[in-house]
């Protein structure tokens, strides 16, 4: 009975401590491209934004799919520039939805996506104004030129604006238009 084991466990006996672990990253560095700043920077440095004229008066309906604008070329552009992880968008009623686009920056398709999303499940009747008229960058409003301190707290959004009517779009909103007037 005093015969040592001679099965060897392998949990107790020759390892002195356990494997060393190796440390998993979770950060993509996909997800931190270069060259593409948020909002709060712009805002810190007062780096005034541009948003893309392509994004204004697209006809778009903001209770349908983003795919259904016809020029696709337009939905890859960016949104503003200089390129932005996320943007803040509001509507008038005080909604506030989030465009967001990592890799590449927000696009008019991320920002039309964002807008989608919070509409889909709105029916035609429910929206008094139906389409995409643009995007406001409110500091460059001149009611807000002279006002630091409000021009401060608008600097990481954009305003949707919104009509009853489609707006000029380069193809298919003429057609609308014509199918309004034969009505």
């Amino acid at each position: 009975m005093a015969e040592p084991l001679t099965r060897v466990d392998s949990a107790v006996q020759g390892l002195s401590e356990s494997p060393p672990k190796e440390k998993i990253s979770h950060r993509r560095t996909s997800s931190s491209a270069a060259g593409i700043q948020s909002m709060k920077e712009l805002n810190e440095n007062q780096i005034e934004i541009d948003v893309a004229v392509e994004s204004q008066a697209t006809g778009w309906k903001i209770n349908t799919s983003p795919s259904t604008v016809e020029d696709k070329e337009l939905l890859k552009k960016p949104l503003i520039t200089p390129l932005v992880r996320a943007i803040d968008l509001r509507f008038d009623t005080g909604v506030v939805v989030t465009a967001r686009n990592n890799k590449h920056g927000v696009t008019i398709k991320d920002a039309l996506d964002a807008i989608y999303k919070q509409n889909k499940k709105r029916a035609d009747d429910e929206l008094v104004e139906p389409y995409l008229k643009g995007f406001e960058w409110a500091p460059n409003h001149p009611q807000l030129k002279d006002n630091p301190a409000k021009r401060k707290e608008e600097w990481e959004r954009l305003h949707i604006h919104l009509s009853s009517t489609p707006g000029v779009s380069s193809s298919g909103g003429s057609k609308k238009k014509k199918n309004k007037h034969a009505e």
